[in-house]
């Protein structure tokens, strides 16, 4: 195959329809629980716009430059993030045990998607009970009680984790203009119109410029070492970096398409939900006499009591679920695709063959996130329950480790020669070297060393 066939070629997948079209489906890969679940209650927990400003800064100098990378390499190859690292390690010359880092990330992603899905599954589930009103005037103690009555029943979220999971493989196997694009072309604008709703109703909220001084005024009193490296930690996970995702929506995009454009919008969007997140809840938990650093139950058990007693609250606080919803949903689709991909290049399955086993080996292992927080919760190793474990093991190690590799394979293996051709950076001599000088230098050691804080060594 000669070097032009090979750059020429096109996804068996087909490709995005056009460079709205992948923004708005990375923008969907990137946006998800980590934005409007996460984000908010880690930034509450440290320190709030001293938070937010080193967040920005991790956004622009390691978490772009990474996504470009992973984007070409995807674009590169027109492969699923294995065949992708196998025929660009043998186009670089270099160690044939680079294909591990596409194992890495497929299977990383599909492990994320077996328990994503049974928390989004809590989210779909918040939305009809806030439909219903079950949290209307309801006090702290019922709705702690709602929620642990909720996770003790294997069969609910049994029911909640199988309907999400079926309607992630229900838009993967109508493939990438049917499937992919509609839904998200459907998602994402309903995801930022409910979020501008919500930011509406908390300006009317007597916390509401509380809530932004929080957000936003900075005190670097509060910044301590560990908060920078959560925040550089958060902004590399919130993009979806690492897992496949980015790398395989890369192998469907056309050539035409600028990498380093999509990146920056992507991951400007990407941040503004984040920051739409912050500036709806805030209000509404300081407005409630709530505190703001209450952890990761600030969305499903200290949200639910400002919703179930302010004025409008139910309204609200099916919008709000609903959003999650939206926003997980959008990232499941991604998640599971680069296994769907490997399985219709590899085995030779049918999309929707593909899709359905891949989904059920995901569901079937998505038992093991059920069962951590009711029959099972007494059960650990290395003193985690199953969930503990399979989020430590991703989010973690598989994913700081992919993103390290992912940083030296783009900025000191591949020819540069090829990452020049597929970058295409305007002003190409200047841009190209920062970009160079970002991924092969700042984002490795960025990387590593939330590596380090999350094993604990620093």
């Amino acid at each position: 195959m000669t070097e032009e066939k090979r750059v020429d070629k096109k996804s068996q997948h087909g490709e995005w329809s056009s460079r709205v079209a992948f923004i708005l489906a990375a923008t969907g890969s990137a946006v998800g629980l980590g934005n409007i679940w996460k984000f908010p209650y880690i930034a509450g927990e440290n320190g709030g716009g001293a938070f937010v400003i080193v967040y920005l800064l991790c956004v622009l100098i390691i978490g772009i430059p990474l996504m470009m990378a992973e984007i070409m390499l995807g674009r590169r190859s027109k492969e699923n993030p294995i065949h992708t690292m196998e025929i660009l390690t043998a186009e670089a010359g270099a160690d044939k045990n680079w294909h591990y880092l596409g194992w890495m990330g497929v299977a990383a992603g599909f492990l994320i998607l077996s328990y994503y899905s049974v928390i989004a599954g809590w989210a779909s589930a918040y939305a009809v009970k806030s439909f219903f009103g079950s949290f209307s005037g309801a006090s702290p103690d019922e709705v702690k009680a709602i929620f642990n009555d909720f996770v003790a029943s294997p069969r609910q979220l049994l029911f909640w984790h199988t309907t999400f999971m079926l309607a992630t493989m229900l838009i993967v196997a109508k493939g990438i203009e049917k499937g992919f694009e509609k839904s998200i072309g459907l998602l994402m604008p309903g995801l930022f119109a409910l979020m501008i709703l919500l930011v509406g109703y908390a300006m009317t909220t007597d916390g509401y410029f509380k809530g932004l001084d929080f957000l936003f005024k900075p005190d670097f009193s509060k910044l301590t070492a560990n908060a920078a490296l959560v925040a550089m930690g958060q902004a590399f996970f919130s993009l979806s970096l690492g897992m496949g995702a980015i790398m395989v929506y890369g192998a469907y995009l056309p050539k035409d398409v600028s990498i380093a454009k999509s990146s920056m919008i992507i991951a400007g969007a990407d941040t503004i939900v984040a920051l739409l997140a912050g500036i709806a809840i805030f209000p509404i938990v300081f407005s409630n006499g709530l505190q703001p650093n209450s952890g990761p139950g600030l969305v499903f058990e200290t949200l639910p009591i400002a919703f179930g007693n302010m004025f409008g609250g139910w309204l609200f606080g099916v919008l709000f679920f609903i959003a999650l919803v939206f926003a997980a949903l959008s990232s499941s689709i991604s998640l599971i695709e680069p296994a769907v991909a490997w399985l219709i290049e590899n085995k030779g399955f049918s999309r929707e063959k593909a899709c359905l086993w891949s989904g059920l080996v995901a569901w079937l292992l998505g038992f093991g996130t059920v069962f951590s927080f009711n029959v099972w919760s007494s059960v650990k190793l290395f003193e985690r329950n199953f969930f503990e474990l399979i989020d430590y093991l991703t989010a973690n190690l598989m994913l700081p480790i992919g993103g390290f590799c992912i940083a030296v394979f783009a900025g000191w293996i591949m020819k540069q020669e090829h990452s020049k051709e597929e970058l295409d950076l305007p002003g190409e001599h200047v841009s190209f070297q920062i970009w160079k000088f970002l991924v092969c230098y700042i984002a490795p050691a960025a990387v590593f060393l939330v590596f380090l804080n999350v094993v604990g060594v620093l």
